[in-house]
């Protein structure tokens, strides 16, 4: 786990009015997400998909809410596919976690915990469920810190790219 980006620093506070509010506090309990941080290696060089959110458009990591049923791992492989048409090996250690606040209907947000594997991508299909809603890119593992949104995502990807010890392991 990386150190410094295990924990939601949010806290979400409710006014008179059911507002939303945002503070500098940690947050123990939150909505559990798995996500997949799908990874390619060309040479020396580790390249990382990101897709674009069916909501706002801006880059993210394929992720879905936790399932009584599926492990952690289980989870991010599944949404690999079924948000980026990725098939690979997710790695059974989590590499951190990162924290968002989730936009929800009737302007509302949920504060969202994210545990994060690593995919080693074995194939991207042409085909995949959410094809027509997303758009998929991949991005040097360097770069693609400056393509994300969320401040806790950017700090774990910088963290990832600076350790420079992402390998695909060996079969």
């Amino acid at each position: 786990m990386i150190a410094g980006v295990n924990q939601c620093r949010i806290v979400i506070c409710y006014g008179h009015h059911g507002e939303c509010f945002m503070a500098g506090r940690v947050l123990r309990k939150s909505g559990q997400q798995f996500a997949a941080v799908p990874l390619a290696q060309q040479g020396d060089q580790v390249w990382i998909m990101l897709l674009t959110s069916r909501g706002t458009g801006r880059w993210v990591l394929p992720k879905g809410w936790a399932e009584q049923d599926l492990t952690g791992p289980e989870v991010a492989a599944k949404e690999a596919f079924e948000e980026a048409g990725l098939m690979g090996e997710v790695q059974p250690d989590s590499l951190g976690t990162y924290c968002y606040l989730k936009e929800m209907p009737q302007a509302q947000a949920v504060p969202c915990q994210v545990e994060v594997f690593a995919m080693w991508v074995d194939q991207q299909l042409d085909d995949w469920p959410e094809r027509a809603q997303r758009v998929r890119q991949w991005f040097p593992l360097s770069e693609a810190a400056t393509k994300v949104q969320e401040d806790d995502l950017r700090l774990l990807l910088e963290s990832l790219a600076k350790q420079g010890r992402l390998q695909r392991p060996s079969t």
